[in-house]
């Protein structure tokens, strides 16, 4: 019987003496009359029973008389002994075009960002980044090799972040009105210059405007090597592909087989040779087996396997991706988007995904600190910002006070004063203010004073009147005040409080009777004002009579508070000489915008009015029309831009609208109330946000944060929200990284971190201080961010903070 090995010496020794002394000793054990059978003896499968002392990475093969070792595919030895292989070691690099990852047995082809692991296992093919959400661009995606370039529509320029595009303006600052010149990034330097800038891979050309591409950005374009060269990125292929016309790409060379030929055989290293014959093996080291994905070695050959999210085809090694979104909408509450092995929910605007990445709950914006200056109204998926009379809303959730008297002196005839929240017209000397607060009216003569006199007369007789019917009386006798009445007998002895004029009883107190009630002493209570009168004073025990009250029809309900109540008003393009019908239409060339007025405002200019009963300033007849941001000017008929802290949104008007509050303007002309804005002198990038759904992030290095928001027609939005973070200047190259990225924005579960308060300020947190991303467990971590967003966070700041590890 032979030996199945010498590795272990001592224990062959022993093994042998066993062996010999075994037929003698079982000869004498065995009754002469039985003797030993003919047949030969039944085989021991050492491999089956562990008897055998293979390596843990050997496999164990039974043989009749013993067995024999054999190191796996990936593991050199003579069996007892077997160590790993380097399959990277080599002049073929494993076959891999980029880089070679050894592991334990094995090795792994992998490919530098924008290109993806051919079916070979071994080539990289360029990652068309534009076939997913557009590459995260705004307009137009372009898809080159290792990479992709976002561009613009015409009319629009390439923000800072390289993916959203801004409207090129005719006017304005220099980065967004002209041709700078710049290949990628301008930045608005001081004395009203540009500087250029590139992006991360790309270096500034000698003119200090172009970029030119290095071979840090895409791979240079190069499919398989770049090197970067004084004329720029130089590209080669792998020794078994040849370089392709367009200087770029790599084609396998026609007869190149993978065993390779004797003659070439010679001429590498054994270690080349071993890689050679093993490619040629059904194993899971060479070409992955075959499998789409996982690949195990099997006693009866490979074993392919699926990841979550895929399933395995017929033909046993290929993967499909399943799509979630077909079965219950993927669990997700709103959208479902279906992604390679996976797939995303998100949801509506005004909502958050939760952190089951599944349900998305309202976010209440009013619950938030600060999200409107005054009142604020959520509703399912938005809010609404709301102000105080007299204030204007402005940036969609501040409020500011409304300068009134910035359009047609705020309607008064004579002055206007501004007051915070409110404004008030006076009369100049010898008139005084009309019922309609606006109208000015001549003050009050001799002839006057008789006539109001008798009336305060008449009014006293019959308050006194109702005072004697009642038996009770109020009198005033030097300042102070004397109630006298016939006091009832009262059967239960109780005492009520006698009230004063005015006043009514209510739970047994004294109230004054409110405006547009008198208190009538027959019925002892406050009672509404009668058809045809008004009272705008409490504690009163009269009501006034409206202007006109023959003219029943066109009078109010009763409970008149003030005299415009009363109904009867001069509509908008009438007037009479109290604000009550019968009135007359503004004469040609007069406009009156407001009700119950005693005249009419002149066009100016001795301009004419289109039609008789004008109800504005644009039914006059102008030379020139003129567009939003400017006024007309009646002395020189031309339109003159609005100037700083004003605004005009509308056409052929003839005043500009004040900025509320303490805001204004950049610059004059402005058309509308989002361009007023509290006043900075700072000056930075220039970024634009698309939509409240598609946020940005972008750095800037400006120590004033001038954020200028700025809306189309085509985009009604409601408000914004600049959060921010300051960072050390040495983290710089990491954090545009981050924000440049376009997997930023192409997720839809990205964009969700951008809405959400909590999530940004984790994020802020490490992109202020990058280590403290290792301080989140990764409990945490998934708690809190998506699985891609983690992966997508992790290789940056990871490779910034161990570039060598």
């Amino acid at each position: 019987m032979g030996v199945a090995g010498c590795g272990r010496p001592r224990e062959a020794r022993a093994l042998l003496l066993l062996l010999l002394l075994l037929p003698p000793l079982l000869a004498a054990a065995v009754p002469p009359d039985r003797g030993l059978t003919n047949g030969p003896s039944e085989d021991v499968d050492e491999c089956a029973q562990g008897l055998d002392d293979c390596h843990a990475d050997a496999l164990c093969q039974n043989t009749p008389t013993s067995y024999k070792c054999s190191c796996k595919p990936g593991y050199q030895g003579e069996g007892r002994q077997c160590e790993d292989m380097d399959e990277c070691d080599n002049t073929l690099n494993g076959g891999c075009v980029h880089d070679c990852l050894n592991i334990p047995g094995n090795y792994r082809c992998t490919c530098f960002d924008g290109f993806m692991l051919a079916h070979d296992g071994h080539n990289c093919l360029d990652m068309d980044e534009c076939l997913e959400n557009n590459g995260g661009c705004q307009h137009i995606c372009t898809n080159v090799i290792g990479s992709y370039e976002c561009r613009c529509k015409e009319g629009f320029f390439l923000s800072d972040n390289q993916h959203t595009c801004i409207h090129r303006s005719e006017e304005g600052l220099s980065c967004m009105n002209k041709d700078h010149g710049c290949g990628h990034i301008c930045k608005e330097a001081p004395r009203g210059s540009v500087a250029c800038e590139c992006r991360p891979g790309f270096e500034l050309a000698k003119n200090q405007k172009d970029c030119i591409l290095t071979c840090n950005h895409g791979n240079g374009g190069c499919q398989h090597s770049c090197e970067d060269t004084a004329e720029g990125p130089e590209c080669s292929c792998h020794p078994r592909y040849r370089l392709h016309a367009d200087g770029r790409s790599c084609l396998e060379q026609e007869g190149t087989v993978l065993e390779g030929t004797e003659s070439n055989a010679t001429s590498v290293a054994d270690g080349d040779k071993r890689v050679k014959r093993r490619l040629l093996m059904e194993t899971c080291a060479v070409n992955n087996g075959g499998c789409d994905r996982t690949c195990k070695d099997t006693s009866t050959g490979v074993h392919c396997s699926c990841p979550t999210g895929f399933t395995l085809q017929v033909d046993g090694k290929t993967c499909k991706d399943i799509d979630e979104c077909q079965t219950r909408n993927g669990g997700c509450n709103h959208f479902c988007k279906n992604t390679v092995g996976s797939f995303d929910c998100s949801c509506k605007k005004g909502f958050k995904l939760l952190t089951d990445e599944k349900s998305c709950q309202d976010v209440d914006e009013c619950s938030l600190e600060r999200t409107c200056d005054h009142s604020c109204i959520n509703h399912p998926g938005t809010f609404i910002c709301a102000c105080n009379p007299g204030y204007t809303l402005y940036s969609f959730t501040h409020c500011g006070d409304t300068n009134e008297c910035s359009v047609n002196n705020g309607g008064c005839q004579q002055v206007c004063i501004n007051t915070v929240g409110s404004y008030e017209c006076q009369c100049h000397p010898g008139f005084k203010l009309h019922w309609n607060k606006k109208d000015c009216v001549a003050s009050c003569n001799l002839s006057c004073v008789v006539k109001r006199t008798e009336k305060r007369l008449r009014k006293a007789l019959r308050t006194l009147k109702r005072a004697a019917h009642r038996e009770q009386f109020h009198l005033q006798l030097s300042g102070m005040d004397l109630d006298m009445a016939k006091t009832p007998s009262r059967v239960s002895g109780q005492h009520e409080e006698t009230c004063g004029v005015g006043q009514g009883h209510e739970e047994s107190q004294c109230v004054s009777c409110r405006a547009g009630t008198y208190y009538d002493g027959s019925q002892e209570r406050c009672i509404l004002c009668p058809n045809g009168t008004f009272q705008n004073e409490e504690g009163q025990v009269t009501c006034e009579p409206c202007p006109r009250p023959e003219n029943l029809g066109s009078l109010k309900i009763s409970e008149a508070w003030n005299v415009s109540d009363c109904g009867g008003l001069c509509q908008p393009g009438e007037y009479s000489a109290n604000g009550f019908a019968p009135c007359q239409l503004c004469a040609l060339g007069t406009f009156q915008p407001d009700v119950g007025r005693t005249s009419c405002l002149s066009c100016g200019g001795g301009l004419p009015t289109k039609h008789l009963g004008a109800t504005s300033f644009q039914d006059c007849e102008t030379r020139v029309q003129c567009s939003p941001g400017h006024f007309y000017n009646t002395t020189t008929h031309r339109c003159i831009r609005c100037p700083l802290g004003t605004y005009q949104p509308e056409f052929g008007k003839n005043n500009c609208v004040s900025c509320p509050g303490n805001t204004t303007t950049d610059f004059d002309g402005s058309t509308n109330i989002t361009q007023c804005k509290t006043s900075s002198n700072s000056v930075t990038t220039y970024e634009t946000c698309q939509t409240y759904e598609r946020p940005i992030a972008f750095t800037s290095r400006s120590k004033k944060l001038w954020i200028q928001f700025k809306s189309n027609e085509g985009n009604s939005a409601r408000g914004f929200q600049v959060p921010y973070v300051t960072y050390d200047e040495d983290y710089q190259e990491l954090i545009e990284d981050i924000v440049r990225d376009g997997r930023l924005y192409a997720s839809e579960n990205h964009q969700e971190i951008l809405k959400d308060k909590k999530l940004i300020k984790a994020l802020f947190d490490v992109l202020a201080h990058p280590q403290n991303y290792f301080k989140y467990t990764a409990q945490e971590s998934r708690e809190m961010f998506p699985r891609s967003f983690i992966r997508l966070l992790r290789s940056k700041v990871s490779r910034f903070l161990r570039p060598y590890k």
